[in-house]
């Protein structure tokens, strides 16, 4: 690990600051850094301008062999698959492969707490770090949250509290490492990411690799709703504690038989939120701003680690009061006429999008307001089956606006005519088809269900959009919905 004048090919530069923060790191430690990526010098403006000055040589709109095999490191980016050709070439010549999450693991001076799950990971490490940081002086929020985790290596001392979002394939790119976060957090196991790996069994056993290398003393936090992970109980060697929005079920059930380290984290029981076997209440369900089942088991999970550290009550309940979620998800950005419009492109896949179109429907029928919802959704396809989607759409939505991609006509076909569709290629037409659809009382929800890639660089500039054009959505006074554009000069 010992970094300078090594000649280092990092692969992918990337759009959400994880290669940018390599670069850095590696471009402070002293190497010879080579960035090569596919995109090219306009698709990567942002990260290259984070980059200005820096001494990289730069290889953009294509890989070339020779960086591959003419080096002493490559550090691959999440997204590259593991059977490139040229991560291949690398090994062939002895070159090590390594990830950024690999290094940090080696390089961390501090216990790290990892988050991982197919959905509510983000949302449960930022809301974890936010009550940690009520009782520590030093809590870093990085990893698969758009924060690089290698560029806050530097702040970390061994006092440093590390709450750290890991993906599977962040997962899949350490395990060489053989290493484990000491208190590890899985949110959920849904089907997802299916177009990179061979079935859902090889995608669960990614996941498991946030635990599959703690030790006894170790701590795991697994949602008790989600049968895969039930299930996944039985293989982890660490002190298992279980959460569950539903505490009538884990009270009952015989938890032991799952694994006898196994103990009561938060769960829900009536209106209150209560911890372990003792029942200590935590709080009321009413202090909890977010909305939603999946984000009161995010919320539970963070409640046991906090719990694991010993943050007061109070502490945490000031949290869960004033948090109301991040960007992309469920978030509220305008009511226009009398129209909510909810951003929720963080849901890249059915379960997600599903999960969004359940709350918001209940929040609808809580209301009595006679409100419906115009869903937008559709985009790129990850091999995902749409059946159950569909079904929920016909069933709770009034309209769909569908953005064309690889996963729209599956979607539509599934449809099948239970409801009004209309296919659109850009956000702009698809906000104000949804408007002229909406009546007073209604919402506009942007749950896509599918990747953004076609259309969008990525699942936050579709966000962006649809953000953009609900800010200048106007109604005229002879009911035309129109996007006011900004005048020019």
């Amino acid at each position: 690990m010992d970094f300078k004048n090594k000649k280092i090919t990092v692969m992918g530069i990337g759009l959400h600051g994880g290669g940018v923060g390599v670069i850095k790191f590696l471009a402070a430690q002293g190497a010879k850094v080579l960035a090569t990526d596919l995109r090219n010098e306009e698709q990567l403006k942002e990260s290259l301008e984070k980059l200005a000055g820096l001494p990289v040589e730069y290889v953009l709109g294509q890989h070339r062999l020779e960086d591959f095999t003419e080096t002493e490191m490559v550090i691959k980016n999440p997204s590259v698959p593991e059977d490139s050709e040229f991560l291949k070439a690398a090994r062939d010549k002895k070159i090590p492969v390594e990830s950024d999450i690999g290094i940090f693991f080696e390089l961390c001076p501090a216990p790290i707490i990892g988050i991982t799950g197919t959905k509510g990971k983000s949302t449960t490490a930022a809301i974890l770090a936010q009550i940690l940081s009520t009782q520590f002086p030093q809590v870093i929020l990085a990893g698969n949250i758009r924060q690089s985790v290698l560029e806050k290596l530097p702040e970390i001392t061994k006092d440093t509290i590390v709450v750290l979002e890991l993906s599977s394939w962040q997962l899949a790119d350490a395990k060489e490492h053989k290493k484990s976060p000491s208190v590890a957090v899985m949110t959920n196991i849904l089907n997802d990411h299916l177009n990179r790996y061979a079935g859902f069994q090889d995608y669960i056993e990614d996941k498991k690799l946030i635990f599959k290398f703690q030790k006894d003393k170790d701590y795991l936090f697994l949602n008790y709703t989600d049968p895969v992970l039930r299930n996944t109980a039985k293989e982890a060697t660490s002190r298992i504690y279980f959460y569950s929005a539903d505490g009538e079920t884990l009270l009952k059930d015989d938890l032991p038989k799952l694994n006898q380290k196994a103990r009561l984290g938060a769960y829900r029981q009536g209106k209150n939120i209560y911890y372990g076997a003792a029942k200590e209440k935590i709080c009321a369900l009413r202090d909890i701003k977010l909305i939603g089942e999946h984000n009161l088991n995010n919320v539970l999970a963070a409640i046991s680690v906090a719990d694991l550290y010993n943050v007061p009550r109070e502490k945490i309940k000031e949290v869960l009061r004033q948090f109301k979620g991040l960007e992309g998800r469920l978030q509220f950005i305008k009511q226009v006429g009398g129209v909510r419009y909810i951003n929720d492109t963080a849901a890249t896949a059915p379960d997600a999008a599903m999960a969004a179109i359940k709350t918001v429907f209940e929040q609808l029928n809580m209301e009595n307001k006679k409100g419906g919802i115009i869903l937008i959704a559709g985009g790129a396809d990850k091999n995902l089956n749409f059946s159950q989607l569909a079904d929920l759409i016909a069933e709770n939505c009034r309209a769909a606006v569908l953005l064309v991609g690889t996963a729209t006509g599956k979607l539509e076909k599934e449809i099948d005519r239970r409801l009004p569709t209309k296919k659109v290629d850009n956000m702009e037409k698809a906000v104000v088809l949804a408007a002229k659809a909406a009546k007073p009382a209604d919402i506009v929800l942007l749950s896509p269900g599918c990747a953004s890639f076609g259309l969008f660089r990525h699942e936050f500039e579709r966000g962006e959009a649809f953000n953009k054009a609900v800010v200048s959505l106007k109604i005229k006074n002879d009911n035309r919905v129109v996007i006011l554009k900004p005048r020019s000069g």
